[in-house]
């Protein structure tokens, strides 16, 4: 929603300023100047990056309309989930959750919270690493390293649509200016001919510079900072996860673990100290 209404802000400002200073809306339609530029931003961006890259991006774009799944009532879920298996795992023995862990979608306490199901990356990082302490053959600090490297190799990988993006957003005065460009080309192809014709490609040619800029910074290079945010929001789930774990690794109680895992979200989207403990008890 967001996105939407920044972009209409966007148009509205720029374009409501050009026409109160007597702009015609009309000149600024040149579709021939939108082809030049956007086709050539789409084919740099496909020959610059890999197919999964193109993929991602263009399947998380309906997501930067409704906004980050990982959101306060996610991260309270996340860490009630962390809890209940610390607790069964702290009151049977940490054998008492290795079908848990080793199939979630069939586990009593992970069906508990379907939206954290539905995030196989998530999952993924807690199981594996309960898994490895279940074996009983790795010390905290290893355990934290591997974590980190796995932390940051997530995030590299997350942050490569938006880079891609960012890229493009870079280029886009580049070709608003080619554009502009070509349309000088055309204008001194036409010098002797009517006052009115020269105008209109010399206007049009400067359309194509106006486009490139107001595409660059008004909508491609804000999209590509809103997918980094989003980046950063699943990371700093990843880390509620680790801080949880290494905490219940160390003896702590699980509330305690828990505890220690809502410290580091976040302050808007952290929840409360009562709020999540009333919300475990709830479950």
């Amino acid at each position: 929603m967001a996105l939407i209404i920044g972009s209409i802000i966007v148009l509205a400002c720029v374009l409501g300023g050009y026409v109160l200073s007597h702009g015609a809306l009309a000149a600024l339609w040149q579709p021939f100047e939108v082809l030049i530029i956007c086709g050539a931003a789409l084919g740099a961006f496909i020959i610059a990056n890999p197919v999964h890259t193109i993929k991602t991006v263009f399947t998380s774009l309906p997501s930067l309309l409704v906004g980050s799944k990982f959101n306060k009532a996610m991260y309270m879920d996340l860490l009630s989930l962390l809890y209940d298996i610390f607790d069964k795992s702290r009151k049977q023995g940490v054998m008492s959750i290795e079908a848990d862990v080793d199939d979630p979608e069939a586990s009593e306490i992970f069906m508990r919270y379907p939206a954290i199901l539905k995030m196989p990356a998530v999952i993924e990082y807690i199981t594996d690493y309960l898994r490895i302490i279940s074996s009983g053959n790795m010390a905290s600090h290893e355990l934290e390293g591997l974590m980190d490297m796995e932390i940051e190799t997530r995030q590299a990988e997350l942050e490569e649509p938006a880079h891609a993006v960012q890229n493009v957003a870079d280029a886009l005065p580049g070709f608003g200016i080619v554009a502009a460009v070509l349309g000088i080309v055309i204008t001194m192809g036409s010098l002797g001919g009517p006052p009115e014709m020269i105008g209109n490609h010399v206007a049009a040619a400067l359309v194509g510079t106006f486009l490139g800029i107001l595409l660059a910074y008004g909508f491609v290079g804000p999209i590509s900072s809103l997918m980094e945010t989003m980046v950063h929001a699943e990371i700093k789930a990843l880390q509620c996860i680790k801080v949880s774990i290494l905490a219940t690794m160390g003896g702590m109680a699980p509330q305690m673990a828990v505890e220690f895992g809502r410290k580091v979200l976040f302050f808007d989207e952290r929840p409360k100290f009562q709020e999540l403990n009333d919300h475990v008890k709830s479950r």
